[in-house]
């Protein structure tokens, strides 16, 4: 859906880099995740795919055309400073927002109606703005991104504002999009988002990508082969022959069951073939590190 090649962009007069050779391939169809630091490059590309600014060198395509003005009709981008107006009703907001995305004003208000009724805020269309709560202010936004019915639709730290009822509501919503055939660009802080919805990450740090990919095959890049075991009906002579075997941490004894990490560098059937000699295994999962642990991990080894 969206390849970007070799983009560069800096500010004052190239003292300050923001991206550097920086390319990513977003499959159509799938949920993208943008991830970084404050800082590290991810709003400056997302400027540039919207054409609010322009890259210094290198390209973007979408659907196999280079990135050109027609491309914004396409485009929902839902931005992290929300740019709606205080004094203007909810409804006229809508029509107006569809009808600069190219829509008529009858279709606009057909989509709107089917985006009211999905989120629950019928009762909301003569309000102003200035009168709605945060988490209300951000459904309404979340509508206009969406209402042109957007081929690329991205959204920055979509989820602010929201409570754990409305941002699941929204998290539903997003993932619908996507099985309908939405390519989404997602940049978020919350790592169990991305973990949750996202297809694909790409982490930016200090304007250069350090890491991209599936988001299952990044975790088990950075996996350190621990493995968190429980056992139940231990001999305790056989443990401690075991212990002198692996590395052993986090030991705990309750209820008659042993549970501990282990760190293993060889075949994990060998450490079940030992384990069973020691007691009966309840449990034996390999410790794939969170998203979250990654992206520390990442930005801490390329800062």
């Amino acid at each position: 859906m969206l390849k970007a090649e070799h983009i560069k962009k800096t500010y004052n007069a190239g003292k300050k880099v923001a991206l550097d050779d920086f390319s990513i391939h977003v499959p159509k169809g799938s949920i993208y995740g943008l991830l970084g630091p404050n800082g590290a490059g991810k709003t400056s590309f997302i400027r540039i795919i919207n054409q609010i600014t322009q890259a210094d060198s290198g390209e973007i395509h979408i659907n196999g055309q280079k990135l050109n003005p027609g491309h914004i009709k396409d485009i929902g981008y839902m931005p992290e400073e929300r740019g709606l107006y205080k004094n203007m009703t909810v409804g006229d907001q809508i029509l107006y927002f569809g009808e600069l995305k190219g829509m008529k004003k009858s279709d606009a208000l057909n989509e709107a109606k089917k985006w009211f009724e999905k989120l629950n805020i019928d009762q909301w269309w003569k309000k102003k703005l200035s009168e709605l709560s945060k988490g209300m202010a951000q459904k309404i936004q979340f509508v206009v991104t969406v209402l042109h019915r957007p081929h690329l639709l991205i959204l920055d730290e979509p989820f602010s504002g929201f409570d754990p009822v409305n941002a699941n509501l929204i998290k539903d919503q997003i993932i619908d999009l996507k099985n309908n055939g939405t390519t989404i660009i997602l940049s978020t802080h919350r790592m169990e988002s991305v973990e949750e919805m996202c297809d694909y990450v790409a982490l930016i740090n200090n304007s250069k990508k350090i890491i991209d990919g599936r988001v299952f095959d990044v975790r088990e890049k950075f996996k350190k082969n621990i493995f968190g075991i429980t056992l139940s009906e231990v001999s305790n002579d056989h443990f401690e022959n075991f212990r002198n075997k692996y590395e052993i941490f986090n030991l705990s004894n309750e209820n008659n069951l042993v549970s501990f990490d282990l760190k293993n560098e060889e075949s994990q059937n060998n450490v079940l073939l030992d384990l069973v000699q020691v007691g009966k295994v309840r449990s034996f999962d390999e410790r794939i590190p969170s998203m979250n642990e990654v992206f520390i991990n990442a930005v801490s080894n390329h800062s």
